[in-house]
């Protein structure tokens, strides 16, 4: 293959990607607000499937709905596309916010990213500790082991401002109970979300959300996405794994994690420079705009980011349900 072939695959490579979470986030959109999340999860990873075997690759999913014994579709291992064309790592997580899409609440969306291959770390689903900020922070001022007061303080003299005029962006679970009182004392402000840690860590790259910190635990498959996006748009973050026992533990161990104490970088994360990550909203978030249906079809948001090239693409596109193929059209 020629460079000039694969820079021409790599680029009609971004557009395809943005049609694998279109068809996603439109599936996942007729179940927002039914209250069923099994059903949601289920419609957007049967629309992703199909729309990742259409296309021209050589793809395996090395972060995605569990053990191929544990999901019936795009588990880790799965091998997906023509099976022509360049070999390609995939992470993907077809819903991410399968509760929020169920009670119709805000910043759902359908997300992937690809790379080349050994690209991604293969990282289990498990619970990762994280940290991330924004390209406008020092990635050394990040530290797992420091006290939140500690990290704020260098983060706000790194920006310039005080403490009490930070925002930090924490999941609102009960383990975070600790987490969220030592943010108050240092005097943070703090924006609790429910679900959706992977748009949560994107927006500290956007001084429009008012996010300076991301910190907390959540899923390790969610940080390995975060991190590719960041890849391609700048910012920093820390993730380590954390496992509640020894199955999880075994399980770390089966996907070639050596040191489970191992605290990773984002270049660490997802590798190199030609990741590709996109997100179409399925409800309104702080990033995107969620599907909205008309009488015959409906309109989609989706960010398509590069790596190698830096450049962030927002599509707005429009949907014709009346024609027959229009899902094989995406």
């Amino acid at each position: 293959m020629t460079k000039e072939t694969q820079q021409m695959m790599d680029r009609n490579l971004v557009i395809e990607i943005a049609r694998v979470t279109e068809a996603a986030a439109l599936a996942a959109s007729r179940q927002v607000g039914r209250g069923d999340k099994v059903a949601a999860d289920q419609v957007a990873v049967d629309a992703m499937r199909d729309a990742l075997n259409s296309l021209n690759i050589q793809g395996r999913v090395v972060i995605g709905e569990g053990e191929r014994d544990e999901a019936p579709m795009l588990y880790i291992g799965e091998k997906v596309g023509l099976g022509d064309g360049p070999k390609i790592d995939i992470a993907l997580d077809p819903l991410e916010g399968t509760d929020i899409t169920a009670d119709g609440g805000a910043n759902a969306l359908a997300v992937i990213a690809m790379t080349d291959e050994g690209g991604f770390l293969n990282a289990p689903d498990v619970y990762m500790q994280k940290m991330a900020v924004g390209p406008d922070i020092s990635p050394d001022i990040l530290d797992l082991d420091a006290p939140v007061g500690d990290v704020l303080k260098k983060i706000a003299r790194g920006k310039g401002e005080k403490v009490e005029n930070l925002t930090v962006c924490i999941l609102k679970r009960s383990r975070h109970e600790d987490l969220i009182s030592d943010v108050r004392k240092a005097g943070a402000r703090i924006n609790l979300i429910g679900d959706g840690d992977v748009s949560a860590i994107i927006a500290t790259t956007d001084p429009d959300t008012g996010i300076d910190l991301y910190v907390g635990s959540g899923g390790a498959p969610e940080g390995v996405l975060a991190a590719a996006a960041l890849q391609c748009i700048g910012g920093s973050m820390l993730g380590r794994l954390t496992f509640r026992n020894d199955d999880e533990r075994a399980r770390a161990e089966k996907w070639g994690i050596t040191d489970l104490n191992a605290i990773y970088t984002k270049d660490q994360l997802a590798k190199g420079d030609n990741v590709i990550f996109a997100a179409t909203g399925v409800t309104d978030g702080t990033m995107l705009r969620g599907v909205r249906h008309f009488p015959g079809g409906a309109k989609t948001s989706t960010i398509v980011m590069r790596s190698k090239s830096g450049t962030v693409r927002r599509i707005e596109a429009t949907h014709d349900f009346t024609r027959k193929t229009w899902w094989k059209d995406l």
